[in-house]
Formats: structure tokens, C-alpha cells, sequence
């Protein structure tokens, strides 16, 4: 792997989520005025995406006041504070620049329906320690030493401190049962 790639690999972000040409997506962008930050939101259609790893771009159009914008946003630079996917295109071209020809719904893209999952950021996915490992492992044990006489007997302890009225309740032993059937069938 190249020695810059390392570099880069720790500047590259991991909470904006997979886009694509044909997507409807809102850029929230920082913009300083003066003194003060603020965010601005930027809604508008993924047209192209270029380059690769720290310097990849993405360009996006809207049409505001029946004039065409378009903006073009370095994908991991701190001047995007966030990137939503409000829904995906169905397209079948990595450049969408006919659209800038195309007005009304002429220039509608048709939505793509497909199961999606919902992305969530890496940051945000909870990992497994190891003092949860073993709490697993030792509640599929039980499970599986359920037929051993030992095992029943200790889950019919815990029975035993049930109320009284939760015994009375409980089905009759498989011994009593095994008496009764062969006095039903009139043999």
C-alpha cells in the first residue's frame, strides 16, 4: 500500500453515509460570517462523483428560482458538517450533466425501491466486550444441560417457592398420567 494512503486513511470521515449519482441529499455546510458559524442546508440531486480517498468530491444540483445551482463538496472536509440521503435515484449513469438541459418534470428521477437498510455511522455501532462473551455463553448453557437429571431438578427447585396457589395450578405428574391411559381406552 502507499505511504500516503496511510497517511490519508486516518483523516478519512466515517459518519457520512454511502451516496450515489441520482440520490436526493441535503449538505449541511458551515458558514462563517464574521465572527459567527453557522449551518447552512444545500438540498439538491448527486450529479457526479470524482476522484478517490481524501480528495474525492461530489457535485450537487437544485434548481432555485427556476436557475440551476450547482455546488461541488470535497466529501471529507470539516466545511461538511453533515450529509443526509433523503431518498435514492434510480439512474443508470454515473454522470447525470443531462439534467442541466432538462426542466420540470422532465428532470424528475424515478425513486429506486430496493430494501435499503438504514445506515448508521461506524462510531456509533457497539462492540462486543469481553466481559459480554462469556454472560452469552452462560445463558445457552442452561439450554442445553436442560435434560440432565440434575438440571431438572434444579429448575423444579425454584418451583417450590412459588405460592401455593400457583401448585395447585400446575399439570399432574407423567407417571399419574400413564396410569390413567390405559383405564380410558376401556381395555
Amino acid at each position: 500500500m502507499n505511504k500516503v494512503d496511510l497517511i490519508e486513511r486516518t483523516r478519512l470521515r466515517k459518519d457520512i453515509p454511502p451516496c450515489r449519482p441520482g440520490d436526493q441529499v441535503k449538505v449541511h455546510v458551515k458558514v462563517r460570517e464574521g465572527g459567527r458559524e453557522r449551518l447552512q442546508v444545500f438540498e439538491g440531486v448527486v450529479i457526479a462523483r470524482r476522484g478517490g480517498g481524501l480528495r474525492e468530491s461530489f457535485t450537487v444540483r437544485k434548481v432555485s428560482f427556476g436557475v440551476g445551482v450547482e455546488r461541488t463538496f470535497p466529501i471529507h472536509a470539516p466545511a461538511v458538517a453533515k450529509l443526509e440521503v433523503v431518498r435514492h435515484g434510480k439512474v443508470r449513469r454515473a454522470k447525470l450533466y443531462y439534467l442541466r438541459e432538462l426542466s420540470g418534470r422532465r428532470a424528475k428521477i424515478e425513486e429506486r425501491r430496493s430494501r435499503i437498510q438504514e445506515w448508521q455511522p461506524e462510531a456509533d455501532v457497539p462492540e462486543e466486550t469481553a466481559d459480554e462473551q462469556p454472560a452469552a455463553e452462560a445463558q445457552a448453557a442452561p439450554a442445553e444441560t436442560a435434560e440432565t437429571p440434575e438440571a431438572v431438578e434444579a429448575q423444579a427447585a425454584p418451583e417450590a417457592a412459588e405460592p401455593e396457589g400457583a401448585e395447585a395450578e400446575a399439570p399432574a405428574a407423567p407417571e399419574a398420567e400413564a396410569e390413567k391411559a390405559p383405564a380410558d381406552t376401556g381395555e
